[in-house]
């Protein structure tokens, strides 16, 4: 792998085993993505319609790369495209049942927009204006009375003669007050009436929308059953399950129909290798998406299918000598050399190796260990003597093994006392190792405490980057990553060591060569292992 940036990274656990798994979208892919979007802006139709496009980067079984393009749902109407991954299958198996609800939905669809589009809709609104001008002056009139009224009753109060004809006066003045309001109660009675049938129309025309609507849902319910029963989807391990079965039922609609899916299931149903994938907008902005951006995988419908989809994605076990005493791997980085404790930690070198050796399995055994995040040469034996034979070699140092890795640095600033690239060209890191329990899995340098650990370095190449060769001459673990981190050795960690440096999308640490005597033969057997990086 080279040192491509990784501006994203698809990933999920593992539904069988629990294992991380990741798939990247680097700047490779998102070039190829970029060629695509100017594909689509050329096009007559201009494809306007926002929606998901999404490229693939495949290894074919003869090494070769190709692009692989999807696009999410429908494209101007149309499921599928010529140069463009087909939908997921499964659909077709329920094409009459799909045909007759879609044909119900549409019927519901073309009702509910004839109610909510119900002429008394208008009707009552107009007349409810008009209602309530007409209401709004007559108020205004019965004010101005009432504020007349107030003034004579004011002035009435005010005399002191004439007791009887200003009884008479306020009494006439009360029937007035009474007859005003009588006159907005009549009014107010008018209106109700009026506006009553229109009413009724609207709520028994409400009430059949929500009918309309639940029965909408149930249809689109059923069908989403049926087509999460249909549509089965096939993982890079070869095995195929529905979406019922993957998502227990849980499936939103659409689910299955976006542009991830469809690129990951056809890959693996083709057995083409995934190395990036990059998914973009493009169209008219919708849902807060802008034509052009990348964007990770949907949280709704393509995320919960990603564990699914990528179990299997771990990459392949090369065999670099076979005999019948041992079997030499080529370990990639971030899979154990044999099997964990836990549960979900089963997922290694050997129990792949075993899978494929059947009954014979029980006899294989890895002589050494390479650290998970450490790519290159895993020496296994087939039989018990040859376990025992190279075990022994191991034991006593008569191993050679070289190891060469990317510096997070330059040696030419790094602390070390010779202070010069060409002085300190090769050498000796003695740094006695601990592994400090409150740590753990840290190893630390520790000179009352630790073991003797011994590695011999020779710089290869300088730069931003220092390519280093590294020769253990003990085999503590985390023995290299120590000596090359710690401010007493190289003082610069391996490059995407996590643990000792800066994290990122592997640890540039390669077992590239190991010598030593073959057990049966006693002649001396030299691997070899392709540097990736």
């Amino acid at each position: 792998m080279s040192l491509e940036s990784v501006p994203y990274w698809y990933e999920a656990r593992c539904l069988r085993t629990g294992n991380l798994l990741r798939l990247p979208r680097t700047a490779f892919a998102e070039a190829m993505a970029r060629q695509l979007m100017q594909q689509l802006a050329a096009e007559p139709d201009g494809c306007r319609e926002g929606k998901m496009y999404g490229v693939l980067l495949v290894k074919t079984a003869a090494g070769e790369q190709q692009v692989l393009q999807a696009f999410s749902g429908l494209l101007n109407g149309q499921s599928e495209r010529a140069g463009w991954v087909p939908p997921i299958a499964g659909r077709e198996q329920i094409q009459l049942v799909e045909a007759e609800a879609l044909g119900q939905l549409t019927t519901i669809r073309q009702r509910l927009l004839a109610l909510q589009q119900l002429p008394e809709r208008q009707q009552i609104a107009q007349l409810s204006s008009s209602f309530e001008q007409q209401l709004s002056a007559l108020k205004q009139q019965h004010q101005i009375r009432q504020q007349i009224r107030q003034q004579i009753r004011q002035q009435i109060r005010q005399q002191t003669c004439q007791q009887d004809s200003a009884t008479e006066t306020l009494a006439q003045l009360e029937r007035q007050s009474q007859q005003d309001g009588l006159e907005r109660r009549r009014f107010k009675q008018q209106r109700n009436q009026a506006l009553q049938p229109l009413r009724q129309r609207i709520d028994q025309a409400d009430a059949e929308i929500q009918t309309l609507k639940q029965r909408r849902k149930a249809i689109s319910q059923r069908l989403q059953n049926q087509l999460n029963a249909a549509y089965h989807l096939t993982n890079f391990a070869q095995e195929s399950r529905s979406l019922e079965q993957i998502l227990l039922g849980h499936a939103p609609t659409g689910t299955g129909d976006c542009c991830a899916p469809k690129l990951l299931h056809y890959a693996a149903v083709h057995r083409l290798k995934p190395l990036a994938m990059a998914e973009f907008w493009w169209g008219e902005s919708s849902n807060g998406k802008t034509q052009g951006e990348f964007y990770p995988a949907c949280t709704e419908r393509c995320q919960p299918l990603m564990g699914f989809l990528l179990s299997g994605l771990a990459a392949s076990l090369v065999t670099l000598y076979e005999d019948a005493d041992l079997i030499a791997l080529n370990k990639p980085a971030g899979l154990l050399s044999v099997p964990g404790r836990r549960l979900d930690h089963q997922d290694s070198a050997l129990s792949r190796l075993g899978q494929q050796y059947g009954e014979q399995s029980d006899q294989l055994r890895a002589v050494h260990r390479l650290d998970q995040a450490t790519s290159g040469i895993l020496l296994v034996a087939k039989n018990l003597p040859a376990y025992r034979a190279l075990s022994q070699q191991f034991a006593q140092r008569r191993v050679h093994k070289a190891y060469e890795a990317l510096l997070a640095g330059s040696l030419e600033a790094s602390s070390l006392e010779a202070g010069s690239l060409e002085a300190a060209a090769a050498g000796l890191i003695d740094l006695p190792l601990w592994g400090d329990p409150e740590q753990r899995p840290r190893q630390v340098v520790d000179r009352q405490r630790g073991k003797p650990s011994q590695t011999q370095f020779r710089v290869l190449s300088g730069g931003e980057t220092a390519r280093v060769e590294f020769l253990p001459l003990t085999g503590r673990s985390h023995q290299i990553r120590v000596h090359a981190a710690d401010p007493q050795g190289l003082a610069m960690p391996i490059l995407g060591d996590g643990l000792y440096g800066q994290a990122g999308d592997r640890l540039y640490l390669h077992a590239k060569t190991l010598r030593c005597c073959h057990p049966q033969t006693g002649k001396t057997l030299q691997l070899e292992s392709e540097m990736p990086f």
